[in-house]
């Protein structure tokens, strides 16, 4: 980074720290900040990925101690202080240098920085290295080389693609294809990284970034990593009790149990048959919709008038009006 681009940032500020914060202080303002602010909770969100994006590039160098005592070097140049010899109203550069080394100022005691291998480094190795220059002397300060940017992009997969992993072609300008891996268990609205697919720069090339839209799926539906299904049951099922066959993110069907007595809208759990992602595996949720026939053959009219007169006693609305009550 440059050192413009230092004196021009407050990381401290950034971080909700003071600057002379300990390690640890950086290190718990940091991942607070970082819980709130990563793409992962905060999806499509640009105001969040770019204060997630300047959280970590302010950690990177506080959290490191040679650039952290480099940056509060540059920032103390930078804010003010002149390189001027006379005595006029600005700090002259033995000020400046004397308050970074331990020196007198003005009145006191200069450093001496004797060149060759006597045991003190030299003026010029002393800049270079808190510069990471190469030489040249000061006036001869070469900038560290810069990683290439990052890009962004946007492609829409299917649900299966989401649960499965897929592998997609982005077409450039000049048309060649770059692939991207599509993680399984992608959700809706994520944020995908390809490292070393940005632009290209003397440091290494930057990130691309591409966001993940997913297609809905006619049955199954994703919470989380967890999957919801409706499946219609009859009257006689729930009310007596039968097994069905779900299928499952899988392909295959798995039997489930549904309790005499049951109601519409009650939910049964198929552990470990949602989303499978690297950090967890989601469940499965079959929520019963208890169907009712549309039309009815004589039989079946009979059957149901009979069990109407067999259950004239039961009343479901008994308590509605105490319910209802204001």
């Amino acid at each position: 980074m440059a050192s413009q681009d230092w004196v021009d940032k407050d990381f401290y500020a950034v971080l909700g720290v003071s600057k002379d914060a300990s390690d640890a202080d950086i290190k718990k303002a940091y991942r607070k900040l970082a819980r709130k602010y990563h793409p992962d909770t905060n999806h499509g969100e640009a105001a969040a990925e770019g204060k997630f994006k300047d959280i970590t590039e302010a950690n990177s160098v506080l959290s490191d101690a040679d650039q952290r005592q480099q940056y509060d070097a540059v920032r103390a140049m930078g804010s003010g202080a002149r390189f001027q010899a006379g005595g006029g109203g600005g700090a002259g550069f033995d000020d400046v240098f004397g308050g970074m080394f331990g020196g007198g100022g003005a009145g006191g005691q200069r450093p001496r920085y004797a060149p060759g291998a006597g045991g003190n480094a030299d003026f010029e190795d002393l800049l270079n290295g808190m510069f990471g220059g190469s030489g040249g002397g000061f006036g001869g300060y070469q900038q560290q080389p810069q990683r290439g940017a990052d890009r962004s992009a946007e492609t829409t997969i299917t649900f299966k693609g989401s649960i499965e992993g897929t592998t997609i072609g982005l077409r450039e300008p000049s048309g060649e294809t770059i692939d991207v891996r599509i993680p399984a268990g992608v959700r809706n609205g994520q944020t995908v990284r390809a490292k070393g697919k940005g632009r290209s720069g003397a440091a290494g090339n930057g990130d691309l970034l591409v966001k993940v839209h997913v297609k809905e799926h006619p049955f199954f539906q994703r919470d989380g990593d967890d999957i919801r299904v409706h499946i219609p049951v009859t009257f006689a099922e729930a009310a007596l009790g039968s097994q069905l066959s779900v299928p499952t993110l899988s392909g295959d069907s798995v039997k489930v149990k549904v309790p005499a007595g049951s109601q519409s809208g009650k939910t049964l759990r198929l552990k470990g048959r949602g989303v499978k992602t690297a950090k967890r595996h989601g469940d499965m949720y079959v929520i019963l919709d208890v169907a009712v026939p549309s039309r009815l053959n004589k039989e079946a009219t009979a059957a149901l008038e009979a069990f109407a007169a067999a259950t004239a006693g039961e009343d479901p609305r008994a308590d509605l009006s105490t319910r209802a009550a204001l």
